[in-house]
């Protein structure tokens, strides 16, 4: 599973998370910082990438049009890179499973 980071996530996680989710990106690599949310949407929906998020507005989307793509969101407030990096790799495991199950679309870290 890759993910794609939004862009308000940094692009210096994508290190520190190639282990748990090789292949994983970040938007403005992707040259996607103009793009608006749909665009975001539709490239991760055509390239395989489970969109990671900071704000709801990716979850509204889902829950117009459904998944994929699925959606993993942070709910962790105004937090660290490290703080981040530590949610996302120490529910690698958990991530994996449950988005490989066809019934969930999206995970809320917290």
């Amino acid at each position: 599973m890759k993910l794609l980071l939004d862009e308000n996530l940094s692009r210096r996680l994508l290190p520190a998370l190639q282990a748990d989710f090789p292949g994983s990106s970040q938007v403005a690599l992707l040259g996607l910082e103009q793009a608006d949310d749909r665009g975001i949407w539709e490239y991760a929906k055509v390239h395989n990438y489970v969109i990671v998020s900071k704000d709801e507005d990716f979850h509204n989307l889902q829950t117009a049009w459904g998944y994929p793509p699925k959606i993993v969101l942070l709910a962790l407030g105004n937090s660290s890179n490290q703080a981040v990096l530590h949610a996302l790799t120490t529910s690698a495991v958990q991530l994996r499973e449950s988005l490989a199950d066809e019934r969930i679309g999206l995970i809320e870290i917290v």
